[in-house]
């Protein structure tokens, strides 16, 4: 155990591909999930477009890379939370073990974290695993969301075992990492592989329950609501109200206001009271560089602060097909799970992703989940006429230092234990049985 080299732990997400080493508490790199690549003009479907011969198959570039290839046809493999192209998947993974890793695949275990349609599964042993030892390994881990199929997951083996040749591979389930990444907030005591996972990446955002390691796969919920939709939802603000945005630049500028002064307000009136009131003290300035002029543009920031992740609690502002807040959308999972596990999922509601880090979210989260909990309370207690008293329900939103890369954290906690190894889909069983092995992860049937 001691000789063998740490694992690779990679969480391919929609908007942006998180990778490093097992053991470490952030990501070696982050990059966007796309790759350039040169097509033809030829008329054909588009793999016939993108044939090419010789040492032309090996020009592509992935991630900041390929954003600043114009020449390129910028392509996205993963969407909503899915790959959709194959193809491009694997010379995306090519890359990110080669030229970023700078590994040898058949030297690292890797684990993978994909997307979500998952089936029940069990995974309590990952608690006394993560509890009981320190950092240490050589695996690869990939994690996976919650609307992943048993196919997707076949083609990722393939492309593993028979492509990269790697010695073992395990596909994590991401709400239960997150679960686990939690836990650098709590005392020993207190942590739990029982709660609610609330999911929210560049792409796509999910309401995850999970009671004692189990993922209550029917009763999912996917949310149309996710980072990229709020740029775009704040870069139409900005279109309607400020000229002096170059074109090409607009979704990179209101990009970059999201991320810089956003925030999530409790009360829509009061705050828009506050602007018109004081607008000196609210309204901020962004400057940014014309990138063909190279002379500088401000804009001013105001109601975009707080609009644009408003969309999570009032999403018929940038979709009218959908206008269910998320609040409602995390209580009619919880209340669609077995009874006797809803309230340790309202206690313990966990925040991932990099669209959870708005300012104030989780504690907006908490205080609209805690009023619909409390007015349901109510009215049993009304319509049995006083005679029923019902004992509060404790709503706890966690949020914790990890929370932006948390996926990937666990992924590395889980990593570095030397069971890890024991449960792991290794070269030979693949030869064996083929992709269908990685299907059904083994843990469960062994260590359950």
């Amino acid at each position: 155990m001691a000789g063998r080299l740490p694992a690779c732990v990679v969480d391919c997400g929609t908007g942006y591909t998180k990778l490093g080493y097992a053991g470490n508490t952030e990501p070696q790199f982050i990059i966007p999930s796309c790759i350039a690549i040169k097509e033809s003009a030829k008329v054909g479907d588009q793999a016939q477009r993108r044939m090419m011969k010789g040492v032309d198959d090996l020009d592509f570039f992935i991630g900041d890379e390929a954003i600043d290839k114009p020449s390129y046809a910028t392509k996205w493999p993963i969407r909503h939370g899915i790959v959709e192209d194959w193809d491009l998947m694997e010379r995306f993974m090519e890359q990110i073990i080669f030229k970023y890793l700078r590994a040898e695949p058949e030297d690292h275990y890797f684990l993978l974290v994909r997307p979500k349609l998952y089936t029940l599964s069990r995974v309590t042993w990952l608690k006394v695993i993560l509890c009981s030892h320190p950092f240490s390994v050589s695996l690869s881990l990939q994690t996976e969301p919650p609307l992943n199929t048993p196919e997707n997951r076949e083609y990722t083996a393939e492309i593993m075992f028979e492509s990269f040749n790697v010695p073992g591979l395990y596909i994590a389930v991401q709400a239960v990492l997150a679960l686990a990444a939690s836990w650098t907030s709590r005392q020993v005591g207190e942590r739990t592989l029982t709660g609610t996972v609330i999911d929210s990446g560049d792409g796509v955002t999910h309401v995850i329950p999970v009671a004692e390691g189990y993922v209550i796969g029917s009763c999912i919920k996917h949310i149309p609501i996710a980072g990229r939709d709020i740029t775009y939802f704040t870069q139409q603000l900005l279109r309607e109200r400020e000229v002096g945005i170059p074109p090409e630049q607009s979704l990179e500028t209101a990009k970059a206001v999201k991320e810089r002064y956003s925030y999530v307000c409790p009360d829509l009136v009061k705050e828009f009271n506050k602007y018109d009131t004081d607008g000196s003290k609210w309204i901020k300035q962004y400057t940014g560089i014309n990138s063909i002029s190279k002379k500088e543009f401000t804009i001013d920031v105001g109601y975009e602060r707080f609009l644009g992740p408003e969309i999570f609690f009032h999403p018929e502002f940038a979709n009218p097909d959908f206008t269910q807040p998320i609040s409602e959308v995390v209580d009619e999972v919880i209340q669609n799970c077995p009874i006797d596990v809803r309230r340790p999922l309202y206690k313990n509601v966990v925040l991932s992703g990099g669209s959870t880090m708005f300012r104030d979210f989780g504690r907006r989260l908490q205080r609209d989940l805690k009023r619909s909990v409390d007015a349901r309370l109510k009215m049993s207690e009304e319509l049995s006429g006083g005679k029923l008293k019902p004992k509060p329900i404790d709503v706890q939103v966690v949020t914790h230092h990890m929370q932006r890369y948390a996926v990937w954290f666990g992924g590395s906690m889980l990593a570095s234990t030397p069971e890890f190894y024991q449960v792991c889909h290794t070269k030979k069983d693949y030869e064996e049985i083929g992709p269908s092995i990685c299907r059904h992860n083994p843990v469960f049937g062994v260590m359950s």
